[in-house]
């Protein structure tokens, strides 16, 4: 799932993220100063699988399917201390990314008709989008501009699958990560 809102997201499209509160001053400040037209973005998130099943199709037993493979996994911490890049795109390194790929192998394996990115990009690295579409240029004002506010640090205890509309995404539903999903 990328940080935007608008006509590059299907109806009815689904993703698994993980929500991280601590980067959405960072990323909003990113946004309001680079990229304004995307100020009804998703929050700040790293997305354990995209596109995942589409909205129609999950019912109570992938729901209840998803409730139990989250439930296997443990609570984290994840630090964000660097900025990394992908062709047009700046985004903050979680580290460490074992637990969060740990997440998606478990979904993907459990869905394998929804591979991460449609499959477009192998084993994708985790990773949480702060600007997207902008000269490299511009990457290396926000980088030297917002690196002050690094590290940021998280707790994740659950992951969120949402749903578009088309123009935003929805919470749709939490699934708690360990004892806490029990």
């Amino acid at each position: 799932m990328g940080d935007g809102a608008g006509p590059r997201w299907a109806a009815g499209g689904t993703a698994l993220v993980i929500t991280v509160p601590e980067a959405d001053p960072l990323v909003g400040r990113v946004r309001r100063t680079y990229q304004p037209e995307d100020r009804g973005a998703a929050p700040a998130h790293v997305t354990v699988l995209y596109p995942f099943l589409p909205a129609a199709r999950i019912d109570a037993e992938v729901l209840a399917a998803l409730r139990e493979l989250f439930v296997a996994h443990q609570p984290f911490a994840l630090d964000f201390a660097a900025f990394g890049r992908f062709p047009g795109l700046l985004w903050l390194a979680p580290e460490p990314q074992a637990p969060l790929r740990a997440l998606t192998a478990a979904v993907a394996a459990r869905w394998p008709e929804v591979p991460p990115y449609e499959g477009a990009f192998g084993d994708p690295a985790p990773h949480l989008s702060v600007a997207g579409s902008r000269a490299e240029e511009a990457y290396d004002a926000v980088a030297r501009e917002f690196a002050a506010g690094l590290p940021l640090r998280t707790r994740v205890a659950g992951v969120h699958l949402v749903v578009s509309d088309g123009a935003r995404w929805h919470l749709r539903e939490t699934f708690a990560l360990g004892a806490a999903g029990v």
